[in-house]
């Protein structure tokens, strides 16, 4: 979902009238909307869902200005038009993978604005199909990733960053499947395929579901049930576990300082020879950036299960856990100091 109070964040002011927020790694800002810049404006969306997930404003100017100038009544009236399915449809018929986006529109001081607002992808990469755009904006087989406030191809520490989260997630759904096979044996297992709507054993069809009811029904948690008038209602016969009763497995990564082996000082050393900055812009893209809780390039080094724990209840680090590095980080650092320098 996408509240408007959400996009009125990202058009607080300060004492001098400028928008408050930067664009960054979530957010852009585009002066005017207009039909003829949709396939850059998707390449955004490409770029934000390859990365946290960002948001898109029009009405702003660029920066360092960032002035709140609102929507002209032609860019008004255009992104009122817009049509979310047409949208969806160019984004499926250029980019691989899935793209959840929603828009939203505001008006403040008397002036208009919209957004887009992408949300990150839940399989990534996501990748162009084929050439779209004036001048080939988008080009068949390339990447979009966010860095601070760009949008660009890939570079090579983001995209093997992805591929080996696609892999893992891919293996942890293998082991979750197997795990739960093995617990029940697979003389008691069946599957459940969601595109056929149909339950099978072997080479029997236990149970076939109407494709439209299939895409109806939900689950309902314990406790909550209340029955409905014309709601669709399958019945099940036997004994259904509540939900605590579920054995859930938790991978936890082995040996840590392997994965992520340098220091905030070693980090910063090699990002400033490779950036040939100062040691304040490499704290300053850490930060804005929120680095230090992005687990493709940072952890926090917890000594015990106490400091844990405590981090997991309040979200807060307890005072001497320090954070350390993926060699990775290096060059998505120096990438976002040298783009800033461009």
């Amino acid at each position: 979902m996408f509240e408007e109070k959400e996009l009125l964040e990202q058009l607080r002011l300060t004492d001098t009238g400028k928008v408050y927020h930067r664009e960054s790694q979530t957010l852009e800002f585009k002066e005017s909307f207009n039909f003829a810049g949709l396939e850059e404006y998707l390449k955004d969306f490409a770029a934000f869902a390859n990365n946290k997930g960002g948001m898109l404003v029009f009405g702003v100017t660029d920066s360092p200005n960032r002035e709140p100038k609102g929507l002209s009544k032609k860019g008004h009236e255009q992104f009122e038009k817009i049509d979310p399915e047409k949208i969806s449809g160019f984004l499926n018929d250029i980019f691989s993978g899935h793209i959840t986006w929603y828009k939203q529109e505001v008006k403040k001081n008397g002036k208009n604005f919209g957004a887009f607002k992408i949300e990150k992808s839940v399989i990534r990469p996501i990748i162009a199909k084929k050439d779209a755009g004036k001048d080939q904006a988008i080009k068949n087989g390339e990447i979009y990733f966010r860095y601070g406030g760009r949008t660009q191809k890939i570079e090579y520490s983001e995209l093997e960053a992805l591929i080996n989260e696609r892999i893992e997630k891919t293996n942890d759904g293998w082991l979750d499947l197997m795990s739960k096979i093995g617990k029940i044996g697979p003389q008691n297992a069946a599957i459940y395929d969601l595109e056929k709507s149909i339950l099978e054993k072997d080479d029997s069809k236990i149970l076939v579901v109407d494709e439209e009811l299939s895409t109806k029904l939900k689950f309902i948690k314990e406790g909550e049930f209340d029955e409905k008038k014309g709601k669709p209602t399958l019945k099940l016969v036997g004994d259904v576990l509540p939900i605590d009763k579920v054995d859930v497995v938790k991978h936890i990564k082995e040996n840590l300082l392997k994965e992520y082996p340098l220091t905030a000082t070693e980090l910063c050393n090699l990002v400033r020879q490779k950036a040939n900055c100062k040691q304040n812009d490499v704290w300053r893209v850490m930060r804005e950036n929120e680095v230090k809780k992005d687990p493709k390039y940072s952890v926090f080094n917890f000594r015990n299960k106490k400091q844990k724990d405590e981090y997991e209840q309040n979200e807060k680090i307890p005072t001497g856990v320090p954070s350390i590095y993926k060699p990775t980080t290096v060059e998505y650092l120096t990438t976002l100091i040298k783009n800033e320098k461009k």
